[in-house]
Parts: structure tokens; sequence; C-alpha cells
């Protein structure tokens, strides 16, 4: 049974998911980046300009790996009840299992919308399921994050660190049921990782993405990659077994000096309070966030060039120059020759307790609760290495509601940009008229763009997809 939850671990950090294709397709479904130059893949192309099709090689990376997820999940709920000779360790692996298949779940409804149910393992090829209604599958989602948080641990000895944790649970808990509405239930499983006392701010921003910062206090979930050392990467999307290189691409695919695929959007570089444009502090977390030409790296003993970072220019506060992710780089302890080639071995986090902090200041507005949503949001600006002045500020004032989401839109960009949050937020908000303007996303079209495209392979093999009055392929496309 470890090795059957061990697999589900597995599938999760390989390529076709963390590893690679996941990130991918939040930041390119996003308005955090653009691209870096006219290297960037058909496939990531046509997510970042808004031309996707079912037949989008990235997209059906990550539903094929989500539902291997699923299965391998199932695999090992439906088993628990033939294990007997240690209660506590089966309740808890069913447990982890339970959290990954709701986390497998929350991606596919936040993205696709209605998909196929499959709580049992697929047994035979015509065990075909179809699309269910957002609805029952953010009650699946629900009922297995609160099972999994009633038995997780909240801490794990040195050997366990990246296993699933009770406030892993519930934050992903207070993530799901905010994108479904529910913000009362989502600000109580938030408030249940607040008041654990198991998490707090790292002091140095900058911190939360060092290699050796990994399983900090500030992380509620993140994934475990480990560099071996020989350059090694597993491309071979569905070959996750142990002999297999456990490495991340993220450093390679972003970095200033190597492929640099992906960078840092105008509309991200330029949200940052500066005193240029007015405010009372330059934030330090601009800095922190991106590499600019001038920057050091090699433990400040090298210099970051124009010359150095291939393909596209930023203009930050109208100056033309050349701006790349600082965030998940390893560039800050490598050589040029060094990070040229080097996918590696830095945990990817995917929910740091600022991001709960801040989840909870949406709740409390929405929930006509200004002044706690107010304090949640000046206590991720009292991080001691940042230090912001506190809402209100002269460009943020905080008044009435609307004013308050304004500034938690603010500060999500400040604090999470680049960290695959964007574009779930954009979906959430675009449904609650939050952008009255032109829409974040400069090629959306209604009843397209809100939601990705069903694969093809999957309407072309379940021929019950859509059967239940939900059609097969979501509109547009």
């Amino acid at each position: 049974m470890q090795k059957g939850t061990n697999a589900i671990y597995s599938v999760v950090h390989s390529a076709g998911l963390i590893a690679r294709e996941w990130y991918f397709l939040h930041d390119l479904r996003s308005d955090d980046v653009k691209s870096g130059g006219g290297q960037l893949e058909v496939p990531r192309a046509q997510l970042l300009n808004g031309a996707v099709t079912p037949a989008n090689a990235v997209m059906n990376s990550v539903w094929n790996g989500l539902f291997i997820v699923i299965h391998r999940s199932n695999t090992v709920i439906s088993n628990g009840p033939n294990v007997t000779d240690n209660d506590a360790l089966r309740d808890r692996l069913v447990a982890e299992a339970k959290f990954f298949r709701a986390w497998a779940y929350f991606e596919l409804v936040s993205m696709w919308g209605p998909v196929p149910i499959y709580d049992e393992p697929v047994n035979s090829p015509n065990d075909f399921q179809s699309r269910a209604t957002e609805a029952d599958v953010y009650a699946l989602i629900a009922q297995d994050l609160n099972d999994a948080a009633a038995v997780l641990p909240e801490t794990y000895a040195a050997a366990d660190l990246g296993r699933i944790t009770k406030g892993a649970a519930n934050a992903l808990l207070g993530r799901a049921l905010m994108q479904n509405g529910d913000y009362a239930g989502a600000r109580t499983a938030l408030k249940l990782v607040e008041n654990s006392g198991q998490y707090s701010l790292m002091g140095n921003y900058l911190q939360n993405f060092f290699e050796e910062n990994e399983f900090n206090d500030e992380s509620v979930f993140e994934i475990a990659f480990f560099d071996r050392g020989d350059n090694g990467f597993s491309w071979g999307y569905t070959s996750d077994g142990s002999g297999e290189p456990q490495s991340t691409v993220r450093n390679q695919e972003y970095c200033p000096v190597a492929w640099r695929n992906l960078i840092p959007s105008d509309r991200y570089l330029n949200e940052f309070e500066n005193t240029a444009t007015g405010a009372a502090k330059t934030d330090p977390r601009f800095a922190m966030s991106v590499y600019r030409t001038g920057d050091t790296y090699n433990g400040g003993q090298t210099v970051l060039t124009d010359a150095n970072q291939n393909g596209n220019t930023s203009t930050v506060n109208g100056v033309v120059q050349k701006v790349s992710w600082r965030k998940y780089m390893l560039l800050y302890k490598q050589t040029f020759d060094q990070a040229q080639f080097n996918p590696g071995g830095n945990n990817q986090r995917i929910i740091r307790y600022a991001e709960v902090l801040l989840m909870l200041a949406e709740c409390e507005n929405e929930l006509n609760n200004p002044g706690p949503a107010v304090d949640y949001l000046n206590m991720v600006r009292d991080r001691p290495g940042v230090l912001m002045p506190h809402y209100p500020t002269a460009q943020f004032p905080t008044g009435n509601k609307t004013q308050i989401q304004a500034a938690i839109m603010h500060e999500k960009t400040v604090e999470l940009g680049g960290e695959e949050i964007r574009a779930r937020d954009i979906v959430r908000w675009r449904k609650k008229g939050y952008f009255p303007g032109a829409d974040p996303l400069s090629y959306f079209v209604a009843n397209r763009d809100e939601l990705l495209p069903i694969p093809q392979q999957e309407i072309d093999n379940n021929p019950l997809l859509g059967a239940q009055g939900i059609n097969a392929q979501n509109s547009g496309y």
C-alpha cells in the first residue's frame, strides 16, 4: 500500500505534471507571463495567444496526468479495507490518496469545467463515465479533503517530508470552496490552517524559492524534486519509475541565461509599488522576484548582461530593459556555464502560507468583514524583509468592498506572481465582474475562453462523455 501511494506522488512530480507541463499550462493561461522570444514551441504559443485546440499537447499531457493520479488514488483507496495489519498507516495512506484525488479533480474542474468522475478503479476498457456537473465534482473534492484532513498528521519526521499534511488538506479545501463561490466554507477551512500554529511567513521573501529552504515554515504543500548531479530529466512523460531522474526542468525553461521561454509580463512588472510612480516605498519583492540586466548572480560574483538573456525586452515604468524570472531559478548559485543546461532539484511550492492569508482576506471581504480583510493583507506586507506600508495607501484606499478587492488583486500579484495561481484567480474574478474594463487576457472571447477545450482524444475514446446532457465539448471549440 505504501508503494501504491508513493506511485501517486511519482506521477504528480513527472514531466506531464509538476516537473514541466503543469506550470506551463497555468502560467500560459494567465497574464503573469509573456514569451521570452521566438523559440516558444507551437503548443505553448497556442495557449499563450488564445489559439488552443483540443489537440494541444501541453493541455493533453496535464489532462492525462491528472487522470493517472485519479486512477492510482482510487487503487489505494479501494484497497484500503484489505489492509488489516497496521490500521494507523493504512488510514493515513488512504487519506493521502484522497487528497491527491481531490487535487487532481480541482485542477480538472477549475480548468475544464464538467469532467467525468471516476471514484473507483477502472477495471474494464468499457468503464466509461459521462461528464459530471461542476457541483458534483466540487462535492467529491470537499468530501475527500474533509476525510483527509480528519486523518492526516500536522507534521512528519524528516524521512517523510513532502507527504501530505492536515494543513495542506485544509488549505486546498479553502482554495476549492472559494473557487466554487463558498466563501464561508472556505474561510472555515483556511482558519484551521491559520489557527494550527504550524505556519508562519519567512522573513526573507526570496528564501521561499531557494533550494536550501525547502519545507520551510511558510510551505503548506510542496512537491519534492532531487538533482542527482547528472543533468538528468525524464522527458518520457509516462516513465516515472524509481530509476528515473527526479528533477524538474523549470529552472531550464525560465532561466535568464538558459532557454528563457517565458518571462514576466509587463502587466506584472508594472504592478509593483514604486517611488517612481508615487508610492511611499518601492516594493522589495520586485527585486526578489525577477532578474534585470545589471543584477548579480553566482553568489554575487557575476553581472547579468543584455547579451546573456536571449530574446525579448520588457518595459518597466517606461524604461525598456531585459527582465527574467528569479523565482525558482538556481542562477543565484551557478556560473553562466553551469546554468546553460541544468534540470534541477528545487521543490515546487504549491501552496504557501502567504496565499492562505490572502485567501482569507478575499473571503472576509466577500463576507462583508472589511476590517479583518485589510488586516490579512497587512499581515503579508509585514513580512520582515518586505515591510510595505499598511493599507490603506494613497494608491490603494480600502474604504469600501470594491477598493479592498482592488488591494487584494494587487497584493496577490506582487506576492504570488508566477506561482501558477493567477489563471484561476482570473476565472473566479471574471465571473464576479471584477474586471470592468478590458479582460486581463487580450484574446478573451466570452463563452469560449472561460474553459479549456476537452481533449479530442477523450472525445474520440469515450462514447459516454456527453451522455448526461452536458455536451462532450466545451462551448466555442
